[in-house]
């Protein structure tokens, strides 16, 4: 698991390369906030299945694994645990060098359960 803390007004799509660094996947699951030419193009020249579902806007719809795209539930569920920790629901830390410390901690205490 990576986590990559940014300003509350930062788009997704502009940490998907960021996210993908120093990684080998066989498959990236994300959600339509990462929907960009980009973003698909770097995730298959890793030689990775981009499962990420177009936007509706878009003239050409990509084909997706929606079977495969369930998976995501996963992640959701991780962030609705990382919530029952109060210090992350409601980010008591002024720093985002102590937030994301607490986070990392707490993502700790979930993987140990």
């Amino acid at each position: 698991m990576k986590l990559h803390l940014t300003a509350g007004q930062v788009a997704d799509v502009t940490q998907a390369t960021e996210l993908l660094e120093g990684t080998d996947p066989d498959v990236v699951i994300a959600d339509k906030g990462y929907d960009s030419q980009a973003v698909v193009a770097a995730i298959e020249a890793k030689g990775a299945e981009a499962v990420i579902p177009p936007r509706k806007n878009l003239k050409v719809q990509r084909e997706i694994d929606h079977e495969r795209y369930k998976d995501r539930n996963l992640v959701e569920r991780f962030w609705a645990k990382m919530k029952q920790y109060r210090r992350v629901a409601t980010r008591y830390e002024k720093t985002a060098r102590n937030f994301l410390g607490f986070v990392h901690v707490a993502s700790i205490m979930l993987l140990l359960q």
